[in-house]
């Protein structure tokens, strides 16, 4: 929540929303808001998720946003052990991360809310033209696969789950090389979630609307 999509997010709820701000080290701006921020959050250790869940103690939540990701570079042409650590490393970020953290705040989330996975159309399996990139695309696709099986598992308590692709954003992540700018990412994923229902849990969604091939 400190910079970058999830930052604009909770600028954007912190208006009219009582806002629970996650982040492995917080900043000036995310400090400025009327929220409450809980720091020093690592989604791949297991302590640290339980800490987390500690601290905000019983607390009910209709919103839940996954939103943290970590990118790097792999091709089957240099796929050396450092490579490898990489690839893990996105695993435990980009995919195993969201699903452990609705498991630990599952009772938390009120019956009829809604669960948010940002992901990506590098997880699509049709989409992809350009090959590369193995670790995010990989994870990304995992993330894609485990968010479906959450809108099946979760139906029977009106909890709707959204996988939404954000576009090519100018971000840290891309070392802003996007093609749309943060605000302008938001604004989209905004009405995504707003129109998220149980008919829509579960599918592939480009930020802009456009369902997205798995």
């Amino acid at each position: 929540a400190n910079k970058g999509i999830g930052l604009e997010l909770v600028k954007r709820y912190a208006q009219t929303e009582n806002v629970l701000a996650v982040c492995r080290t917080s900043s000036a701006e995310l400090d400025a808001l009327p929220v409450s921020v809980y720091r020093d959050i690592d989604i791949r250790r297991n302590s640290s998720i339980k800490s987390l869940v500690s601290d905000i103690g019983d607390q009910k939540i209709d919103l839940f946003l996954n939103v943290a990701g970590i990118l790097s570079q792999e091709d089957i042409y240099d796929l050396d052990s450092a490579a490898i650590d990489r690839i893990s490393d996105q695993f435990e970020v980009n995919a195993l991360g969201p699903v452990k953290l609705v498991a630990a705040f599952l009772g938390d989330i009120v019956d009829g809310g809604k669960i948010i996975m940002i992901t990506s159309r590098m997880g699509s399996v049709e989409d992809n033209t350009s090959g590369s990139r193995l670790g995010y695309r990989m994870s990304k696709a995992a993330l894609n696969i485990a968010s479906k099986s959450l809108s099946v598992d979760l139906r029977p308590r009106n909890i709707s789950v959204g996988i939404i692709h954000p576009g090519a954003v100018q971000t840290d992540m891309t070392n802003n090389r996007g093609l749309i700018t943060v605000v302008e990412s938001v604004d989209m994923i905004l009405e995504r979630i707003k129109e998220l229902s149980l008919n829509t849990s579960g599918v592939f969604f480009h930020a802009s609307g456009e369902i997205l091939p798995w």
